[in-house]
C-alpha cells in the first residue's frame, strides 16, 4: 500500500498504479489533481493536501481490478477503505461530483449511505476540480463539462439522468468554490 493515502504523493502513487492503462481517464485524473492544487486556496490550509489527495483518487473505482458494483465512486471508496485510508478521504471519493444522484439511478443509495457525505468547502472544491476538467484533461467551464457528459452518455442512461438532476447541485458547488477563490 502506498504510504499516506491522504497526502498528494501517496494518493498520486496509488492512482498511478491503477489508472494509466485507462488512457483518457488517467489524463483526466492528472488534470483534476492539478486543478485541485490550483483551487486549494478555497479550503483551509489543513485541508489542502486532503483535497489534492481526493482529486488524485476520485476515479480509481474505474480500474477494472477494483470493479465490484460498476459504480466507480462506491468501488473506489470500498478499495480505499480496505487499504485503511482515512475515513474522510474515503467519504470524499464516495461522494465526489454528486454521486448520490447516480446511486439513486443505479439502486445503490443504501450502499453509498454507508459513507457520510460532508457538505464542506473540500467537497465543493473537489466537485469544482472534476466539473471543470474534460475527459482527457481539457480545461472546461462548468456548462461545457456538463454538456460534454450529457453528449457522451445516451439519454435515459444512469449517468445522463443523474447528471441532469445533479446539475443545480454541482453548479452551486462550483460557484461556492469560485466565490471562495475570489472570482
Amino acid at each position: 500500500m502506498p504510504s499516506g493515502l491522504d497526502t498528494p504523493q501517496g494518493a498520486a502513487e496509488l492512482a498511478e498504479s491503477l489508472l494509466p492503462p485507462l488512457g483518457n481517464r488517467w489524463l483526466h485524473t492528472q488534470a483534476v489533481a492539478a486543478r485541485a492544487r490550483e483551487a486549494s486556496a478555497a479550503v483551509s490550509e489543513e485541508d489542502r493536501d486532503l483535497l489534492v489527495a481526493a482529486a488524485w483518487l476520485h476515479d480509481i473505482g474505474y480500474a477494472p481490478e477494483l470493479r465490484q458494483t460498476g459504480f466507480h465512486p462506491l468501488d473506489g471508496a470500498r478499495h480505499l477503505e480496505a487499504l485503511g485510508a482515512p475515513s474522510r478521504l474515503v467519504c470524499l471519493v464516495a461522494h465526489h461530483s454528486g454521486a448520490v444522484y447516480e446511486a439513486e439511478q443505479r439502486g445503490l443509495t443504501a450502499e453509498l449511505e454507508a459513507y457520510e457525505r460532508e457538505d464542506s468547502p473540500v467537497l465543493d472544491a473537489l466537485i469544482y476540480a472534476d466539473m471543470t476538467t474534460g475527459p482527457a484533461g481539457q480545461s472546461f467551464d462548468f456548462d461545457r463539462r456538463i454538456d460534454e457528459i450529457l453528449e457522451r452518455y445516451e439519454p435515459g442512461s444512469e449517468v445522463h439522468n443523474a447528471i441532469s438532476k445533479a446539475r443545480p447541485y454541482l453548479g452551486a458547488a462550483v460557484e461556492r468554490t469560485r466565490s471562495r477563490l475570489g472570482g
